[in-house]
């Protein structure tokens, strides 16, 4: 049999109480509560730490005289010291890097940090412990993502609801049950106690107020629809009442809380003893109407609140526990003031939980009720205490779930943004006029150890861990070269002239011809060459172009006169062109040819315009003989040219053209024909008959040349 010890730290007073849990459930055996005996603590919060160990000591000492040796207690934070805060962690994504499970982790606990950071600063302090978080949802690129694992996008972000308790509220009962020489076994809070052994999960679809009336401060929560909606407190109590009591009567303010508790016993009359030393007996009806005022207060701060938390409506019911829910009127005040029935507004006292035996002869009331649930709750749903060491401080941490080194992180209040290392600095350069970012290396994950072993966020820890975390190193500047900005190979190969060559793209970089495997630096402005021409891949292959020119044309007796046949061309796979295109795009693999000249010569030129001299036909010696009857000369600069001369562009000539007379001795330019060595006679003749070699010679006459020897 499981044996429980629990302690109830209030304002006025400290209840332990024993119990015993088995297979049948719970049995209170024992408690004692005693009174504070001065005001050692204000509003639930221990201020005077040696004062409420002294109490707590008082209480173990008198339990462990009947029921043995205690060494372990289960006590409960106020839940007015609840913080809760939502928070929001983004950050812009590297658009080549899927998201880890660790980068999450990461993002979440940077959230709670966040909203670690929102809970101080609203309290204006920076001790909190964490006791839990859950996750709102994950947004990427601004909508709403079931999970963000492996996932890619430019934004992403994680919102977070997280519970905080301040470090001053856990530490103070720390501080308090060790000097008490006892050890915090589970931790739990006051709300969650009282409401769990009250109301249990199936009475919670049911819209109910559960108020736990102290001395110093009347704590809150609802229920509806099958969950706690909301927790809430306000700060007024029993403590109210008993001023009023002081106030009215002029008495001690011990012996006002004495007379309040009177007012719940049998008796008409009560008696009670003034500053002065005046004994008095008063009504207690008259003493009930005396503080009726002080109760109306009360009533109306309760509802108020109330009401604020059941989104601005009444509960269906109303549960009071604690001390002070005896206080005269009050319940019948708090159902005017919710426009509830009478029967709706109820004291519940220790007798109503579920599931408990009740072993001690003066067990009952609403003041046990909180109590009873700490020890019931701490064993149920424990906040354990959880010692671990973290960069070798000690940090405590409170497991009400599976740890992680993530939440040791967290209470050891490291910064986890600055724990990841900061990407390298960008450089930012101009390629061909475009300004380009290129960013440097990302920044490392922490080093987390955990017992000398390499480890991670989200791995489990377990009681006297020793944790160690290393800032990840930050990134580097990016190292780049120019070949790695290169969309596409610098080489090309291109036939030139039936010969294949292997072109080269220029690269600039600040105005300097540079080679692919210079490396980058910031603000450098690199020019590539986009193309190559096929002027420019001719000019590679050590070809010299003529200048492009415009159609070839001559000025002939004045008149201009043009002839494209004579334009220089190159061929491009397969396809002519003039000079003009020498623009166009060579690629990898293309054929280019440049072929020679076309002719320019005189005698070209009387080929193109039909120029040939006119002929008749004479014989010689019997032959048949071609004579040229007509003359036809090229004239440039008042000089007649050949036949071979080269024209140029532009040339200015004339044409002369003219008749012909031939003579018999011009035959001999016509033939190959020799006169002999020696010879006795020569006869000329023409048509048979003999002429001078001076003779005029017409178109078919019969020329002979007659030797003898």
């Amino acid at each position: 049999m499981e044996k429980l010890f629990a302690l109830d730290i209030g304002t006025r007073s400290i209840v332990g109480l024993i119990m015993t849990v088995d297979q049948s459930g719970y049995e209170l055996i024992d408690y004692i509560q005693k009174e504070h005996k001065e005001r050692a603590m204000l509003d639930g919060q221990i201020h005077h730490v040696p004062a409420v160990a002294s109490l707590i000591s008082e209480i173990k000492q008198e339990l462990e005289a009947v029921h043995g040796p205690l060494k372990e207690v289960s006590v409960a934070a106020a839940g007015r010291a609840l913080k809760t805060h939502r928070a929001i962690f983004s950050k812009e994504m590297a658009a080549d890097k899927v998201l880890t499970r660790q980068d999450i982790l990461h993002m979440e606990l940077s959230a709670v940090q966040s909203a670690q950071e929102a809970a101080a600063a609203s309290e204006d302090s920076q001790h909190y412990h964490c006791v839990g978080y859950s996750v709102v949802r994950y947004q990427l690129d601004h909508q709403d993502i079931g999970s963000l694992e492996d996932q890619l996008g430019d934004n992403v972000s994680v919102e977070i609801i997280a519970t905080f308790l301040p470090r001053v509220v856990v530490e103070s009962l720390l501080a308090s049950l060790s000097r008490a020489d006892l050890k915090m076994n589970a931790l739990t809070l006051e709300p969650i106690a009282a409401i769990n052994v009250l109301i249990p999960p199936s009475m919670r679809r049911l819209n109910v107020a559960l108020v736990d009336i102290g001395a110093g401060t009347s704590d809150i929560a609802i229920t509806n629809e099958g969950t706690v909606t909301a927790y809430g407190m306000v700060p007024v109590a029993g403590d109210e009442i008993s001023e009023a009591l002081s106030d009215q009567f002029l008495l001690d303010f011990n012996d006002a809380e004495h007379l309040k508790r009177k007012l719940n016993e049998q008796e008409d009359e009560v008696e009670f003893t003034d500053i002065l030393g005046f004994t008095q007996r008063v009504q207690k009806n008259e003493v009930i109407e005396s503080i009726s005022p002080a109760v109306e207060k009360l009533a109306a701060s309760i509802s108020g609140e109330m009401i604020s938390l059941n989104v601005e409506q009444s509960p269906k019911a109303v549960m009071l526990v604690g001390g002070g829910s005896l206080t005269p009127l009050l319940a019948e005040k708090l159902a005017d003031h919710l426009n509830l029935p009478a029967n709706r507004v109820a004291v519940r006292g220790i007798e109503a939980i579920q599931g408990l035996r009740l072993n001690h002869k003066t067990a009952a009331g609403p003041e046990l009720v909180t109590p009873a649930g700490i020890a019931i709750a701490a064993n149920q749903m424990p906040i354990n205490y959880m010692p671990v060491k973290v960069n070798g401080h000690d940090v405590r941490l409170f497991e009400i779930r599976e740890l992680t080194a993530g939440d040791a992180i967290l209470s050891a209040g490291l910064s986890v943004p600055k724990l990841y290392g900061k990407p390298g600095l960008a450089k930012i350069v101009k390629i061909n006029g475009s300004t380009v970012t290129l960013p440097g290396t990302h920044g490392l994950p922490p080093v987390i150890l955990i017992n000398g072993t390499e480890s991670n966020f989200d791995a489990p820890i377990q009681a006297n861990d020793d944790i160690f975390i290393e800032a990840g190193k930050d990134g580097v500047e990016s190292d780049v070269q120019v070949k790695d900005l290169l969309e596409e190979s610098l080489l090309i190969d291109v036939v030139i002239n039936e010969r294949l060559y292997q072109l080269h793209r220029k690269v600039y970089v600040n105005n300097v011809e540079k080679s692919v495997e210079t490396f980058v630096n910031d603000r450098d402005d690199i020019k590539i060459e986009h193309k190559i021409t096929a002027g420019e891949a001719f000019r590679k292959a050590g070809i010299i172009l003529p200048e492009p020119e415009n159609t070839f044309y001559l000025s002939v007796d004045g008149k201009k006169t043009y002839f494209p046949q004579w334009d220089q061309v190159f061929i491009h796979n397969g396809q002519t062109y003039p000079l003009k295109k020498l623009d166009r795009v060579v690629r990898h693999g293309d054929r280019l040819i440049l072929p020679a000249a076309a002719g320019r010569t005189v005698g070209d030129l009387k080929k193109e315009l039909n120029l040939a001299e006119h002929a008749a036909t004479v014989f010689f010696n019997q032959q048949e003989i071609l004579l040229p009857l007509s003359s036809c000369s090229v004239i440039k600069n008042g000089m007649p040219l050949a036949e071979q001369d080269r024209l140029y562009s532009g040339d200015t000539i004339e044409i002369r053209k003219g008749a012909k007379e031939m003579i018999f001795q011009d035959i001999f330019n016509f033939v190959d024909w020799t006169p002999p060595a020696s010879a006795s006679k020569i006869e000329i003749k023409k048509n048979g008959e003999d002429c001078a070699l001076s003779s005029p010679v017409m178109p078919g006459d019969a020329l002979e040349v007659i030797i003898h020897n």
